[in-house]
C-alpha cells in the first residue's frame, strides 16, 4: 500500500506529461551552407528519432521540453520544443574527428590525418566583401602569410611556410580536383563548401610537380539527396581611406623650401614660384611672409592653388555583392546552380571591378548508385578599369600643391618651371576612364565514377581551365603644364591561355578486422598553352573610344604576338593504413615529367611517408586521463618538385631583331634600317638571346614535419602544434652574368639552396559559457626562419651583399644590406671629430664606421634588417545568444622590418627637390630645433642620404581588427517556408595599432601601393 502511495503521484505526473505531449516537427540544416542534414539524432527524454533525407523530423514531446540534437561533424545542441515547425541550425564542429577532409584525389577522416593539414571554417569568411576568398584567409591559418592591397582588381600574394625558392613561390590551387596556379580571385566566395591547406610535403607530395609551395584545396557546393533550396545573399558596403599621408600644403611647401635654401646659405628667392619676405640673416633667419605670383607659368594659364591631391583622387565608394543559388537533389541526381555579381568601385576614382560568376554543378547516379556521372563548371566575366592607379597614387604624393587641377580656361594644370615632370593625377584618371579590360574564364570538369566491385572505384575526369583577355585602349593627347604630347594612340590586344587536365584514378578501400587500408593509383596529363596578339596605331581625328578602332588610325602602325606552351605527365600512388584506429601510416610516390626539362632529366620522383599514433585511443590513457579526448602524434617526411622556369629554358635561342630603338635598345639589333623607314624587309642576321642548358633538372623541396593534435574535455578545448624543417635544393635560377660574355649570356641553371624552419600553433575553444550563450575562440601563432645555404659564386652579387666577404649565404632572402644611420650630427665638433664622410655636416645623417678605418664608404655596409616577421598571429571570437551572433577577428604581425620608401619624400627636400614633400619636413633639424630626428633640409643631397640605410627601416609590426560582425537571425518570425533569414552589420579593417616608430600610414602597405580601405557593410541572407 505504501509503494502504491508513492507511485501514484509519479504515475499521475507521467500521465499528465503524456497528455501534454504532441508531435513536434522541424527541419535541421547546416548553419554554414543551409543544406539539410539527414541522419541527425533528435532526443527528448528516452524518446528519439532521426531526420529524413530532407532534414525533417517528428518527435512526441511537450512544448518547452528540451530537445537534444547530435550529428557527426556538427556541434551538439539543445533547444526547447516549440509549437509550429522548428528551424534548427547546427554548426560545423571543426574539432570533430569524424569530419571528412579532402587531401588530394581522395578524402580522409580528420582522425586519420598524418600530414600538416589546416581546415578553414568557411562560414567565418563567407560574408567578407573582398572579392577574393584568399584575402579573407589572412591570419586565419597558421603558417599561411597573405599580403594584398585595396585595389579592386588586385590579387593576393600567398606564402605557405615562408619563401621556399628564388622563383615563383605561389602555392598550387586545386578546385574540385582541377589544379591551377591562377588563385581564387575568379571564384565566387559564396560557392565554396570547404577549404583545406596542405602545408607539408607528406600531405602535398601527391600533387608532386607544383606542390613545393603548398597546396590549397577548394571544394565547391553541391546539392544533396532530398534537398531543395533557393538561397539569396545581398550586401552593400561603403569604403573609404582609413587615413591619408600628410603632405605639405602650398604655404608649408614654400616654408620648407625657404628653410632648405637658408640652410644652404643660398638666396631662397632664386626660384620661379615662391618669393620670400625675410630678414636676410642666415644665422638667425626670420620669415615674415611668403608671396606667390599671379600665375605660376609663363603662359599665364595656372593661378597658384592649394591642392591636396589625395582628396582630389579619393572617393567614398560603393561595393555591392549579389548572389543567388538554386539547389535540388533527389534519388537519381543533384544539381546546384548559382549566379553572383560583385561590383567594387574602389576608393581611387574610376578604379573599378565588375565581376559576374556562374556555376553549375551536377551529378547523376545509375545502376543503383554504382555509376556516377557529374560535372563542375564555372564561368567568370570580369570588367576592370584600366586606370593607372600606381601612377595616380604616386603623382598625388609628389605633385606640388601650388599646381591647380585646371587652368583658367578649363585645361589641365600641370608642373611649372622648377618642378619635376610629374603628371596631374586627376588628368590621369579622366583621360583613362574609357579604358577597360574584359576577361573571361571557363573552369571545370566532367567525370565518371564507376564501382567495379564493392569498394573498388575507377574515376576518370577531364577538366579545362581557359581564359582570355580583350583590351582596347586610347591614350589621348594632352597639355598639362610643361608636359605635352600632341599625339594620340590606340591599341587593341588579346591573350588566350589555359590548359586541359585528364585524370584517371583507381581507389580501393578494405577493412580486415582491426586493419583498414586505402589504396590510390592515378595518372594525370596536363597540356598548357598561351598566345597573345596586339596591334596599335596613332593619328586619330577623334579621341573617342567608340571611334578609335584600328582602321581609324592613320600613322605608326604596329603589331606583334607570341605563344608558348608546356606539358606534364604524371603517375602517382598512395596507400593509407590504420590499425585499430590507433596506429596510422601513409606512403606516397609521384613521378612527374615536364616538357620544360631535357630528355635526360625530364622525370622526377617525389616520395613521401607519414606516421601517426592516436595515443588517446590507448586503454591506459582512457582509464587514467579521461579528460583527454584526443591526442595524436604524427611525423611526416616528403619531397616535392618545382618546374617554374621558362618553357624553352633548355634551348639555345636566337632571334632576328630589328634593333631600331636608339634610346632603350640601341645595341641589340641584328638588322640595319638603311632606309630609315622603321619597318619593311630588312636584311637581318640572328642575335643570341639565351644559352641552352639541356642538363636542367627538377628543383626539389625536402620537408620534415612533426606534429601533435590534441583535444581536452570532450574536445571543447583543442589544438595542434607543428614543427617543420624545409630544405629546397637545385633551385632554378637565371643568374646574372659578366659583361665580357656579351650578348646571349642569359642561362637557366640549378644553382641554389634554401632552408626554412618554423613552428605553428593552433588553439581553439568552443562551448557554452552561460545558459544559451555559446562561445567559440580560435587563435593561432606561427613563426619561421629563412636562410640561403648555397649560391653559385657568379650570382652572389645579384642578392643583398657585397659579393665578397659579406654575402647572402646564411641570411634570409628578405635581408636588407646597407649602412647604419647613427643619428644626426648636432654640432660642428661632432662633425670635425668624426670619420671622413663625404657630405657630412651639422644636421646631416651620421653613418657608422663599422670597420673602424676612419672612412665611411661601401665597406661599412652590412646586413641591417630582415623582412621576415618574428611571428604572425590571428584570433577569431564568436558569441551566439538566442538569435544574435557577434564575431570579431584580429590579425597581426610582430617583429617585422619594412623599408619605408615614403620617407624619400616625407623627410627630405634634397632627394626629389622638384616634388612636394611630407609634412614631417617642417619638423626637420635646425639650430632652433636641435633635438629633431629628421635631417636638416637642403636643396642638394651632398651626403647621399638616399643610400640604403637603417634610416628607412622601420617596425612594420601591427595589430588589425580585420572584421567585426553583428548578425540577427529572424526566420522564426516567418512561416516554415523561410529556412534562413539573417541580417548583419559588418566592418572590415576598422582599427590598426602600429608601432610608434612607423611614420607612414599603414605598415602593411609601406610602399605606395593602393591603400587598404575601411569597409562598412550591411547584408542579408535568405533561403527558401
Amino acid at each position: 500500500m505504501k509503494k502504491l502511495f508513492y507511485l501514484l503521484p509519479m504515475l499521475l505526473f507521467g500521465l499528465f506529461a503524456i497528455a501534454q505531449q504532441r508531435n513536434i516537427t522541424g527541419t535541421v540544416v547546416s548553419k554554414q551552407n543551409r543544406t539539410p542534414l539527414p541522419g541527425v539524432t533528435v532526443q527528448a527524454g528516452n524518446r528519439n528519432t532521426i531526420t529524413n533525407g530532407s532534414g525533417q523530423f517528428t518527435l512526441p514531446a511537450a512544448v518547452g521540453e528540451v530537445l537534444n540534437f547530435s550529428y557527426i561533424g556538427m556541434k551538439p545542441m539543445s533547444l526547447k520544443a516549440a509549437e509550429g515547425n522548428m528551424s534548427v541550425e547546427m554548426e560545423d564542429n571543426a574539432t570533430d574527428l569524424n569530419q571528412v577532409i579532402v587531401t588530394g584525389y581522395q578524402t580522409q577522416k580528420k582522425a586519420d590525418l598524418t600530414g600538416a593539414v589546416s581546415v578553414v571554417n568557411v562560414s567565418e569568411i563567407k560574408d567578407i566583401p573582398l572579392g577574393n576568398p584568399v584575402k579573407a584567409l589572412q591570419g586565419r591559418v597558421p603558417g599561411v602569410f597573405i599580403t594584398s592591397n585595396g585595389d579592386p582588381n588586385s590579387n593576393a600574394t600567398v606564402r605557405i611556410r615562408g619563401i621556399g625558392t628564388l622563383g615563383n613561390n605561389d602555392p598550387l590551387y586545386v578546385i574540385d580536383g582541377i589544379p591551377t596556379k591562377r588563385g581564387l580571385q575568379e571564384l565566387n566566395q559564396n560557392d565554396i563548401e570547404s577549404i583545406q591547406v596542405l602545408k607539408d610535403a607528406s600531405a602535398a607530395t601527391i600533387y608532386g610537380s607544383r606542390a613545393a609551395n603548398g597546396v590549397i584545396i577548394v571544394t565547391t557546393k553541391r546539392a544533396k539527396k532530398g534537398y531543395s533550396r533557393i538561397t539569396a545573399d545581398v550586401s552593400a558596403s561603403l569604403q573609404d581611406y582609413s587615413t591619408k599621408l600628410k603632405t605639405l600644403n602650398t604655404e608649408g611647401r614654400g616654408r620648407a623650401y625657404w628653410q632648405a635654401a637658408v640652410n644652404d646659405r643660398t638666396d631662397p628667392n632664386n626660384n620661379q614660384i615662391y618669393q620670400y619676405d625675410w630678414n636676410g640673416d642666415y644665422n638667425n633667419p626670420v620669415l615674415n611672409k611668403i608671396n606667390l605670383p599671379e600665375f605660376i607659368d609663363a603662359a599665364k594659364t595656372m593661378k597658384p592653388a592649394d591642392t591636396y591631391w589625395y582628396d582630389q583622387i579619393a572617393q567614398t565608394s560603393l561595393l555591392q555583392t549579389y548572389n543567388v543559388s538554386i539547389a535540388n537533389g533527389n534519388e537519381r541526381g543533384n544539381s546546384y546552380f548559382s549566379v553572383g555579381m560583385y561590383n567594387n568601385k574602389g576608393i581611387v576614382k574610376e578604379t573599378q571591378q565588375r565581376k559576374i560568376t556562374a556555376r553549375f554543378n551536377t551529378d547523376y547516379s545509375f545502376f543503383k548508385g554504382r555509376l556516377k556521372i557529374g560535372e563542375n563548371l564555372s564561368a567568370t566575366y570580369i570588367r576592370d578599369a584600366l586606370v593607372p592607379a600606381t601612377d595616380i597614387l604616386f603623382a598625388a604624393l609628389v605633385q606640388q600643391p601650388v599646381v591647380p587641377v585646371h587652368t583658367v580656361d578649363g585645361g589641365w594644370g600641370g608642373p611649372a618651371p622648377g618642378m619635376t615632370d610629374r603628371q596631374n593625377p586627376v588628368r590621369l584618371i579622366e583621360d583613362n576612364r574609357q579604358n577597360k579590360s574584359n576577361f573571361l574564364r571557363l573552369f571545370g570538369n566532367v567525370y565518371a565514377d564507376i564501382e567495379i566491385i564493392p569498394n573498388l572505384h575507377f574515376k576518370s575526369s577531364y577538366g579545362i581551365d581557359y581564359n582570355g583577355t580583350y583590351q582596347r585602349t586610347l591614350r589621348k593627347s594632352y597639355t598639362s603644364g610643361f608636359l605635352s604630347d600632341p599625339s594620340n594612340f590606340s591599341q587593341t590586344s588579346q591573350d588566350y591561355n589555359g590548359n586541359w587536365v585528364w585524370q584517371n584514378t583507381l581507389t580501393y578501400n578494405v577493412a580486415l578486422q582491426k586493419h583498414r587500408f586505402d589504396f590510390l593509383l592515378g595518372e594525370e596529363q596536363i597540356k598548357y598553352m598561351a598566345q597573345n596578339f596586339y596591334a596599335s596605331r596613332q593619328g586619330y581625328a577623334l579621341e573617342n573610344i567608340d571611334y578609335a578602332y584600328l582602321n581609324a588610325g592613320s600613322s605608326n602602325k604596329d603589331n606583334g604576338g607570341t605563344g608558348s606552351g608546356y606539358t606534364l605527365l604524371s603517375y602517382f600512388g598512395k596507400a593509407n593504413y590504420s590499425y585499430d584506429n590507433k596506429y596510422l601510416a601513409s606512403v606516397t610516390l609521384r613521378r612527374d615529367g615536364s616538357s620544360r626539362f631535357g630528355k635526360e632529366n625530364r622525370f622526377g620522383m617525389f616520395p613521401a611517408v607519414s606516421l601517426g599514433w592516436r595515443v588517446s585511443e590507448e586503454n591506459f590513457i582512457k582509464q587514467n586521463l579521461p579528460f583527454l579526448s584526443d591526442l595524436k602524434l604524427r611525423y611526416g617526411w616528403g619531397r616535392s618538385g618545382n618546374q617554374e622556369i621558362a618553357n624553352n629554358a633548355t634551348y639555345t635561342l636566337y632571334s632576328a631583331i630589328y634593333g631600331i630603338d636608339p634610346t632603350w635598345d640601341f645595341d641589340s639589333g641584328s638588322a640595319y634600317d638603311l632606309g630609315g623607314a622603321g619597318s619593311g624587309q630588312l636584311s637581318s642576321g640572328y642575335t643570341l638571346i639565351q644559352q641552352g642548358n639541356p642538363a636542367l633538372k627538377w628543383e626539389s623541396t625536402m620537408e620534415s614535419n612533426a606534429g601533435i593534435d590534441f583535444g581536452l574535455f570532450n574536445n571543447h578545448l583543442s589544438g595542434s602544434v607543428d614543427y617543420f624543417i624545409k630544405k629546397t635544393s637545385d633551385i632554378l635560377i637565371s643568374p646574372a652574368y659578366l659583361a665580357v660574355i656579351g650578348e646571349g649570356g642569359t642561362k637557366f641553371v640549378n644553382g641554389a639552396s634554401m632552408q626554412n624552419k618554423g613552428l605553428e600553433v593552433l588553439l581553439s575553444y568552443n562551448g557554452n559559457i552561460a545558459p544559451g550563450l555559446a562561445l567559440t575562440v580560435t587563435g593561432n601563432v606561427a613563426t619561421y626562419r629563412n636562410k640561403i645555404t648555397k649560391l653559385p659564386p657568379e650570382v652572389l652579387t645579384s642578392y643583398p651583399g657585397n659579393g665578397q666577404d659579406k654575402t647572402i649565404l646564411g641570411h634570409s632572402i628578405n635581408s636588407t644590406f646597407g649602412y647604419v644611420a647613427d643619428g644626426l650630427f648636432r654640432s660642428q665638433k661632432e662633425v670635425d671629430d668624426y670619420a671622413t664622410q663625404i657630405g657630412k655636416g651639422v644636421g646631416r645623417i651620421r653613418y657608422k664606421d663599422l670597420n673602424s678605418d676612419g672612412v665611411i664608404d661601401d665597406k661599412d655596409r652590412d646586413y641591417i634588417g630582415k623582412g621576415d616577421p618574428d611571428f604572425t598571429y590571428g584570433l577569431n571570437v564568436t558569441l551566439e545568444y538566442k538569435h544574435f551572433d557577434l564575431t570579431f577577428f584580429l590579425q597581426g604581425i610582430q617583429g617585422i622590418q619594412v623599408y619605408n620608401t615614403y620617407k624619400t619624400y616625407t623627410d627630405f627636400s634634397s632627394i626629389w627637390p622638384g616634388t612636394n614633400w611630407g609634412a614631417r619636413t617642417l619638423d626637420a633639424w635646425t639650430p632652433q630645433n636641435p633635438n629633431a630626428s629628421i635631417p636638416a633640409l637642403t636643396l642638394v643631397d651632398r651626403n647621399n642620404e638616399n643610400r640604403t640605410s637603417t634610416y628607412f627601416l622601420e617596425s612594420g609590426s601591427y595589430l588589425k581588427l580585420r572584421n567585426l560582425q553583428l548578425g540577427y537571425s529572424f526566420q522564426h518570425l516567418f512561416s516554415k517556408r523561410l529556412q534562413t533569414a539573417r541580417v548583419y552589420l559588418q566592418g572590415s579593417n576598422l582599427l590598426t595599432l602600429k608601432n610608434k616608430g612607423f611614420t607612414a600610414t599603414d605598415p602593411e602597405n609601406p610602399n605606395n601601393a593602393y591603400p587598404i580601405p575601411v569597409i562598412g557593410t550591411i547584408g542579408l541572407n535568405l533561403s527558401f
